[in-house]
C-alpha cells in the first residue's frame, strides 16, 4: 500500500471514530430524556446500539503503526551512487557541491563530508538541513567508490517562555514579585530524514558535474616559437 493510500485510510478511520463518539454522546442525552417514557423498549434498543458502538470504538483503540515497518531495504539507489573515481576525489566533489549551494561545511576529510544549511520559510519557523556524506572504496585498487548520503531535516518553532521575577528575603525565603517577562526561544518540533528521491537525484547530478570538470585535462601552455625581439645577427657588417 502506498503512502497516500495509508494516509487516506488513517483519515477515514479517524473520521469514523469521531462520528462514533458523537453518536454515543447524543445517544446518552436522548436516553436520559426518553427512558421514562418507554423504559423496556428503549433498554433493549440501547443495548444493541451500545454494543455496536463499542465494537467500532474498539477498532479505534487498536495499536498505532510502527515506524520501522516502512523500512523495506529494497532500494540502494536513493541514498548512494557509484562513481569511477577514488573516494577522496568523490568527497572533494561533494564538498564543492555543498559549498556551491550555500552549505556550511563542518567536517571535510578524504572519506566524509558534513554540511548544514538554515532556512526560514515562515517568521516563526526555522528549518535546518544537515548533510552527512561518506565516500567508500569499492575495489581493492580504489579506482571506484560509492558515495552514501543522508540529509536530516530539523524543524524549529518560535515559542514564548514566561519568566517571573523572584526576590530572596532573609527568613521569608523567596518572594515572587508581580513582574514577568517573556523570552522567545527556538524549540525543536520535528526531525526526520529526507527521503525524496528527486532531492538526492539533483544532489548526485551536481556531484557528477564537478567530477566531470575535474576529469577534464587543463589545456597545455603554448610554446613561443618566435623571439619577441629580433636578433641583430647579419644586420650590421
Amino acid at each position: 500500500m502506498s503512502t497516500a493510500q495509508t494516509q487516506a485510510s488513517r483519515e477515514i478511520k479517524w473520521n469514523f471514530c469521531l462520528t462514533a463518539l458523537s453518536i454515543k454522546s447524543g445517544f446518552a442525552r436522548m436516553r436520559a430524556q426518553t427512558d421514562k417514557i418507554h423504559p423496556m423498549l428503549f433498554s433493549y434498543r440501547s443495548l444493541l446500539l451500545q454494543t455496536a458502538l463499542l465494537m467500532g470504538l474498539a477498532g479505534c483503540a487498536g495499536p498505532k503503526p510502527i515506524v520501522y515497518t516502512a523500512e523495506k531495504f529494497d532500494s540502494a539507489d536513493v541514498y548512494s551512487r557509484r562513481f569511477p573515481v577514488p573516494g577522496n576525489v568523490a568527497c572533494e566533489a561533494v564538498r564543492r557541491t555543498l559549498l556551491s549551494q550555500g552549505y556550511v561545511i563542518n567536517t571535510a576529510t578524504a572519506d566524509q563530508v558534513d554540511g548544514r544549511k538554515s532556512f526560514q520559510p515562515e517568521n516563526d519557523v526555522h528549518v535546518q538541513i544537515a548533510f552527512r556524506v561518506v565516500c567508500a572504496a569499492d575495489t581493492a585498487d580504489g579506482s571506484t567508490s560509492s558515495v552514501f548520503v543522508n540529509a536530516l531535516e530539523d524543524r524549529y518553532a518560535l515559542k514564548k517562555v514566561n519568566n517571573s521575577a523572584s526576590l530572596g528575603v532573609g527568613a521569608l525565603g523567596s518572594v515572587s514579585l508581580p513582574f514577568s517577562s517573556s523570552d522567545d526561544s527556538l524549540v525543536k518540533v520535528a526531525s526526520a530524514t529526507i527521503s525524496a528521491e528527486k532531492f538526492y537525484a539533483r544532489f548526485f547530478q551536481l556531484v557528477e558535474r564537478y567530477l566531470t570538470n575535474e576529469a577534464t585535462p587543463a589545456p597545455e601552455s603554448m610554446e613561443i616559437t618566435k623571439p619577441l625581439v629580433p636578433t641583430t645577427t647579419g644586420m650590421a657588417r
